[in-house]
């Protein structure tokens, strides 16, 4: 009987390596001045942030007394915003106009997104779709 000869695993290609360094000092270094120039673009209050961010309000102004860095759930979360407030703000007419648009219930593909809505990094992230098709025209 022959022996069955071993044939050596395929190499499997490198992986593709993520510069790391690009995005984790601004997670480190996210402080509540960072947060408050992002925060100052839109009327949402200090009660609304912290129901966004899951935080309590006591926490929030104690990372403002402090100037103190968010952890790196909070900072994701911020710039999530940060881009959804800027889409918004392009899309809207005013600050106002945008807060108000988020109030409202709007259905959209089966789901309705509101300012609840930005509880979530979903909803976040649907919320800044529907911007998006407005910009383009597409109301559905």
């Amino acid at each position: 009987m022959a022996k069955a000869k071993k044939i050596p695993p395929a190499p499997h290609p490198p992986l593709a390596e993520e510069p790391v360094a690009s995005y984790l000092p601004a997670v480190a270094e996210f402080t509540y001045r960072k947060f408050k120039k992002i925060a100052d673009l839109v009327p949402f209050t200090q009660a609304e942030w912290a129901g966004i961010l899951h935080l309590s309000e006591r926490t929030l102004q104690r990372y403002a007394k402090n100037n103190g860095s968010f952890e790196g759930i909070y900072t994701d979360r911020i710039l999530q915003l940060q881009e959804l407030i800027e889409t918004g703000l392009v899309t809207f007419s005013s600050p106002e106009a945008f807060y108000q648009w988020l109030k409202k219930d709007k259905h959209v593909m089966g789901h309705v997104l509101n300012f609840n809505s930005l509880s979530a990094g979903r909803g976040i992230q649907e919320t800044i779709n529907q911007l998006v098709r407005i910009q383009q025209g597409v109301y559905a």
